[in-house]
């Protein structure tokens, strides 16, 4: 049985008879099933098996997110990979946290990093506001959530540093990201990408969207398996 805990809500892949049993096994609440995850905001279609309370609390790195996981997607799988960029913002920097979500990179960088700013920006209305519930549960002063479309909120500031958390769509919001990105700064670019192309299509991507800028690729850091052949990848680039 394949199953995933977000605080004291479960998750099942898989059918599963004794729903009592396995309630009092993880010691949860509620049981749920995601069919999966619909439109750009990022939105859950799922059905409740055991309980009905759909709102939890889950730690992660020392960070605590609210979320109501009937309204909001919890993503999993990228749990190294938020502490990694926080552990990545240097003192007094002012960072864009693109497709923020519930705050899953914003958070961390709050939690462990001393940026000067985090500009958090999420489409979705539902989970701008667990990303204020978060922000507060937090005490993250430094972070500003912004409700709105990145193509248009994102062109509205300026950063040293942009994270790009979103895969399938992410490079048609490249060229916002860099025009906003200040010199010598650095973009955490999100692909799904064909194992063959992972060294070459995004960064030739970020490179076609920084136009005359210099790119330097920093690192190529993989997260998972996608599907069959394709792999999610993070690109790390420094643009001056």
């Amino acid at each position: 049985m394949k199953y995933k805990k977000i605080g004291d809500i479960l998750i099942l892949n898989d059918d599963y008879n004794d729903l009592d049993e396995l309630a009092s096994k993880h010691n949860v609440k509620t049981i749920m099933k995601i069919d999966h995850i619909q439109g750009t905001k990022r939105e859950p279609v799922y059905k409740v098996l055991y309980g009905s309370e759909t709102e939890t609390i889950n730690k992660e790195n020392k960070c605590l997110f609210k979320l109501d996981l009937s309204k909001v997607m919890w993503s999993k799988g990228n749990v190294n990979e938020r502490l990694r960029i926080a552990k990545l913002v240097e003192d007094g920097e002012t960072v864009i946290d693109m497709f923020a979500g519930i705050g899953y990179f914003s958070i961390p960088i709050g939690v462990h990093a001393n940026a000067k700013e985090v500009i958090s920006i999420e489409i979705n209305p539902n989970s701008h506001y667990y990303l204020c519930e978060n922000v507060k549960l937090n005490k993250c002063d430094n972070i500003t959530p912004v409700l709105g479309d990145c193509l248009v909120e994102t062109p509205n500031y300026r950063a040293d540093r942009i994270v790009m958390g979103y895969v399938k769509t992410t490079h048609h919001y490249l060229k916002v990201a860099v025009e906003s990105l200040n010199k010598g700064g650095i973009v955490h670019y999100h692909e799904t990408v064909p194992e063959k192309l992972i060294e070459t299509r995004p960064i030739s991507r970020i490179r076609q969207a920084a136009g005359d800028r210099d790119v330097e690729l920093l690192k190529i850091n993989k997260i998972k398996k996608y599907a069959p052949g394709v792999e999610h990848v993070v690109i790390d680039a420094l643009i001056d």
